[in-house]
């Protein structure tokens, strides 16, 4: 074992000399799919995709942040998620094939990637689409809690994947464009969301979150009484912390904002003692660690780390040291991260799709959870693996 880290250690150096291992993951994500329509399997279809959309965003990210000297010039990274954009939304702002009366929280998180798009290109068809996607988020559905149904066909739901799909556009969409006098409600909303999820989900055995929750009690996976699922799903609590700590990243400093840093230290204390005690990362099934059939999963442990490490370099998470955070990275390439080749940077062990309820009839309990495919290089890995080698690279 201690032989083949070394090896993959070596690897990823000879892989990065010459640019950040961010990068490296951009080319060889680049390289593997022509075009951003082939992200995902989609095979060069155009699809408005929760998926492709977080994959640009952190591949824009890495354009942006990475020192110029490693793109020696380069902007064929920008054009790659420009293209991918300028075709799937015309000239009138319009979303090719998306339904605003579906009101997927899914279909807002695409839209993240527009707001750098539109100040770089000054392609105002981007702001009419980002205007869309805040109409939606006006007319969403809610509970008669007030929190946001993930989906129209899954209705009084709330899912913890929902809250990254929508709070970071919502926050910086009221950041920019929203008349001040509506800000603050805003942020209120935003915050209300985080925490009642937080409270319906909430697991007093293990300090965890559940993955949804059913205001009606009446879908077949949820616990009558509680209306939670079953399980703490590793995604489902890596999604909700990285829109943790990337809305405490666009949001001023006010009340809400405090409250949500008091969250995500509740929260991320809670995770970190679900880590795995050799390797520290993190299961596929969050509560039930050592259980027959769990496994190490890369997409929740590359996100808990990008948390980790963006939270420490904030100076917002206080139950988690640099060093741990640092310590994670390192275990997240040991544990996941390899080299083929051709030179490509892999990311192993993801889980490919995992929901509950729906035409497939989910359930949600640790059979279904441990059972779903499983593969490598999955977008929801490799956006975050993205996110957290820039972490590393500009601490």
């Amino acid at each position: 074992m201690r032989k083949g880290i070394i090896i993959l250690l070596a690897a990823l150096t000879a892989c990065t000399a010459k640019a950040p291992l961010s990068l490296q993951v951009v080319r060889s994500e680049m390289q593997r799919n022509p075009a951003a329509s082939y992200i995902d399997g989609q095979e060069g279809n155009l699809k408005w995709n929760y998926t492709t959309g977080l994959e640009l965003k952190a591949m824009l990210d890495a354009y942006e942040i990475s020192p110029r000297a490693s793109l020696g010039g380069d902007d064929s990274i920008l054009q790659y998620v420009d293209a991918w954009y300028d075709a799937i939304i015309d000239s009138t702002g319009t979303i090719y094939k998306y339904k605003r009366a579906n009101y997927s929280q899914d279909h807002i998180c695409p839209g993240r990637t527009l707001f750098r798009l539109y100040d770089v290109t000054g392609k105002e068809k981007y702001r009419m689409a980002m205007d869309t996607l805040y109409r939606q988020i006006q007319e969403q559905p809610r509970t008669p809690e007030g929190g946001f149904w993930h989906k129209q066909i899954y209705p009084n739901q709330m899912w913890l994947d929902g809250l990254y799909m929508l709070e970071p556009f919502y926050t910086e969409y009221t950041n920019r464009y929203v008349q001040d006098s509506l800000k603050a409600a805003n942020y209120a909303d935003i915050e209300h969301q985080f925490m009642l999820i937080a409270e319906k989900t909430f697991d007093p055995f293990t300090g965890l979150l559940r993955h949804a929750w059913d205001s009606s009690r009446e879908m077949f996976w949820c616990d009558k009484t509680t209306g939670q699922s079953d399980h703490a799903w590793g995604r489902a609590m890596g999604w909700y912390t990285m829109a943790l700590v990337d809305v405490i990243d666009l949001m001023p400093e006010c009340e809400q904002r405090n409250n949500l840093i008091g969250l995500l230290n509740g929260v991320m204390d809670a995770v970190r003692l679900s880590a795995d005690t050799k390797t520290g990362m993190w299961y596929q099934v969050l509560d039930s660690p050592y259980r027959a059939g769990n496994y190490l999963e890369a997409t929740c442990s590359a996100m808990f780390v990008y948390v980790m490490l963006k939270g420490t370099r904030m100076g917002i998470l206080k139950v988690v040291s640099a060093q741990e955070a640092e310590n994670a990275f390192s275990s997240l390439l040991k544990n996941f991260v390899r080299v083929d080749d051709e030179g490509l940077v892999n990311l192993d062990y993801c889980c490919e799709v995992a929901g509950l309820g729906g035409k497939q009839n989910r359930r949600g309990d640790y059979d279904y959870y441990i059972n779903e495919p499983v593969r490598s290089n999955d977008p929801k890995g490799m956006g975050p693996l993205i996110w957290a080698a820039l972490e590393m690279e500009n601490r």
